[in-house]
């Protein structure tokens, strides 16, 4: 089962590097990672996509609260959150296929960031499965390069 924690710490140097050899050490691979200061600059929030079982991810959990440098773990699996990732997609468009690829941004609320003479790149945002829409749609144009965020979480109403 994939699982996502929100993981507050200290914004220190090498944080995250301690945090992610914690995984590697123990043989658990890492889906997503995203870290970014907060509204104090003295904290970062490290938002983790893990796959595993129950036990698993409760020794997970465990090993993170060990860490001198983390201020609070939770499981946001189950909460209801919102969800978001960030999608940069050059794609080929010659001038018969512009205005088909622009349709399709439209459809999806995606913006054009950049015009070439052969392609275009299309910046997406949305929840996992929007993304993936996107980038299905858009490979019959040849996709040339895909660059994407991991997720973001942020748990809804008051915490």
């Amino acid at each position: 089962m994939r699982h996502t924690f929100a993981v507050l710490v200290e914004n220190n140097p090498g944080v995250l590097s301690r945090v992610a050899g914690l995984f590697s050490r123990r043989g658990f691979n890492i889906e997503s990672l995203v870290v970014g200061e907060t509204e104090d600059k003295t904290t970062s929030r490290m938002t983790i996509v893990v796959e595993g079982d129950e036990r698993v991810l409760e020794q997970v959990s465990k090993q993170l609260n060990k860490q001198i440098e983390v201020i609070k773990v939770n499981d946001i699996t189950d909460d209801e959150s919102v969800n978001r990732q960030l999608a940069l997609i050059r794609v080929a468009a010659d001038q018969s296929s512009r205005q088909e690829i622009l349709q399709i941004t439209e459809i999806f609320r995606c913006r054009i960031v950049d015009i070439g003479r052969k392609s275009l790149i299309v910046e997406a945002t949305g929840d996992e499965i929007k993304i993936q829409a996107i980038i299905e749609s858009l490979k019959p144009f040849g996709i040339q390069e895909l660059v994407r965020t991991g997720k973001v979480a942020m748990v809804r109403g008051v915490k």
